[in-house]
């Protein structure tokens, strides 16, 4: 971290988050606990050893003697203190599989067609978020600074106002805020946004998003106004007054690097290379999940290859897809499309064993397999309907040591603010476009290659995980707009999007 918290300001960092950064497992009824992975750990866990700080959340199981033990080794290992809130099998099912993923998670990435408005769902998920803040209030104190993480808990300030809080509270959601006129469907729309206006501050990850949640409180709350220009403004609403502001996250680009340029990835990525001969390899990874648009890009790919028969024998598609929520009709539906689409096209093109053109593989990979894919790789596709960011893209950047890969990112992934400049955009509905796309990618020559990639490696190398708590946090102690030390440069000045209204 480059800044030091003012003592008199702030005394200890409180992180919030619907999961606690540790992952508990269990084997013949012995509970063990591992660190979490992830961007969000890697940045928070340092500032909270350092400062002594605290995170609370949901352990993923039941607590009892097993994982209350494992807890406390977990605590032992990462040097700051968990506290975890107990759930009931009931509740997680209605507050985390339905309020926050059958309604937040679709309606904010505009697909509010795959909503489920089920009453009791937001009876449970006021029941919860109250229910963190009960567990929260019972461990801070007014000195603390709580930061708040996601969509799983926006109604956590107001619950702990009506406690008593004094604390400083900040926000911030990892997701897409979405536009008015998606953001109306939501049945509690107007008991959501007077929620979130008892934070202090409220992040988000573009301007676009930021702006979108502006022109929601001028049309659905009376008397609001904001103030201020940059990336944080002001609003004010019948006396109360929230900052609200756009912090793109990064990721730990200085470990990506080095991990990337290790003897182990190198490996690896040689050996991918090896299985793949004399070919292109475009990759994409994903989670399972229906906003991540894998059945249009298999499209794309179908497109190009019938397009430009050229491309065939000397490109391969490598498509990794993470399993997630398995068990949901939904998700099993979705893995059922892309795995018949994968068929039908290598059913298409296959002549011999020599060339597959799609390899799927449908499993979790570790970070080094990861890495070395990301290095074996000339193009990276990643074309998500709508993305909060898209920290693969930045990843992938991170790790094409040798500057000669193409990225394509979808128009409406987060990224785009801070990439577009090196990126070959897509729009992820548009097969042909993106079957375009990829084929300007195959043939773009060397040079172009690395001063496209260059201008991304430099984006996200400035932007870290590291420079994103940093600004964060700058924005939930300074007081004066005037004074605050904005970081306006990290939107480029080419066309953007998320300014196309």
């Amino acid at each position: 971290m480059t800044m030091e918290m003012r003592e008199d300001v702030v005394r200890r960092l409180v992180v919030v988050s619907n999961r606690l950064p540790v992952v508990l497992s269990s084997s013949d009824g012995n509970w063990r606990s591992e660190p979490g992975s992830g961007g969000l750990v890697t940045a928070l866990a340092p500032v909270l050893r350092n400062r002594g700080g605290l995170w609370i959340g949901w352990p993923g199981a039941a607590i009892e003697d097993g994982v209350q033990e494992a807890l406390e080794q977990a605590v032992s290992d990462a040097g700051y203190s968990l506290v975890a809130v107990p759930l009931e099998a009931g509740e997680v099912n209605r507050y985390y599989r339905g309020f926050s993923n059958e309604i937040i998670w679709p309606l904010f990435h505009d697909l509010q067609t795959r909503c489920n408005f089920d009453p009791e769902y937001w009876n449970t998920y006021r029941d919860v978020n109250r229910k963190f803040a009960d567990v929260t209030a019972a461990h801070t104190d007014d000195g603390d600074f709580i930061w708040v993480h996601d969509y799983h808990l926006m109604l956590m300030a107001q619950n702990l106002r009506e406690l008593g809080s004094r604390a400083r509270l900040g926000f911030f959601l990892h997701i897409p805020f979405p536009p008015l006129d998606i953001f109306v469907k939501l049945p509690w729309r107007h008991q959501l946004l007077s929620a979130l206006l008892a934070y202090d501050l409220v992040g988000f990850q573009t301007m676009r998003d930021r702006r979108n949640f502006v022109q929601c409180l001028k049309t659905l709350v009376n008397g609001t106004e904001t103030r201020g220009r940059g990336h944080v403004c002001e609003i004010s609403v019948d006396g109360m007054s929230v900052r609200a502001g756009a912090f793109p996250i990064g990721i730990d680009y200085r470990q990506f690097e080095q991990d990337a340029g290790s003897h182990e990835v190198a490996e690896s990525a040689w050996h991918i290379h090896e299985n793949l001969p004399d070919r292109q390899i475009v990759l994409g990874v994903d989670r399972m999940d229906y906003t991540k648009g894998i059945p249009e890009r298999l499209k794309a790919f179908d497109r190009l290859l019938t397009r430009h028969p050229e491309h065939q024998r000397r490109v391969t598609l490598v498509q990794v897809v993470v399993p997630s929520r398995r068990g949901i009709p939904e998700y099993e539906v979705l893995k059922a499309e892309i795995e018949q689409l994968v068929g039908q096209i290598n059913g298409r093109f296959t002549e011999s064993s020599a060339w597959v053109p799609i390899h799927y593989i449908y499993r979790s990979l570790d970070h080094l397999q990861l890495l070395g894919y990301y290095r074996a790789s000339e193009i990276a596709l990643l074309t998500p309907y709508k993305d909060g960011m898209n920290l693969v893209a930045k990843e992938y950047c991170a790790c094409s040591l040798e500057e000669n890969s193409v990225l394509i990112l979808s128009e409406f992934a987060g990224a785009v603010a801070e990439m577009q400049r090196g990126a070959i955009l897509v729009n992820p509905y548009d097969v042909d476009g993106v079957a375009e796309a990829i084929h300007e990618a195959i043939v773009m020559p060397p040079e172009e290659r690395h001063r496209r990639m260059h201008l991304l490696r430099r984006a996200v190398k400035k932007h870290n995980v590291f420079w994103w708590v940093d600004s964060f946090l700058r924005a939930s102690i300074e007081r004066d707009l005037g004074s605050f030390p904005i970081i306006a440069d990290y939107v480029p000045d080419a066309f953007n999007p998320d300014d196309a209204t």
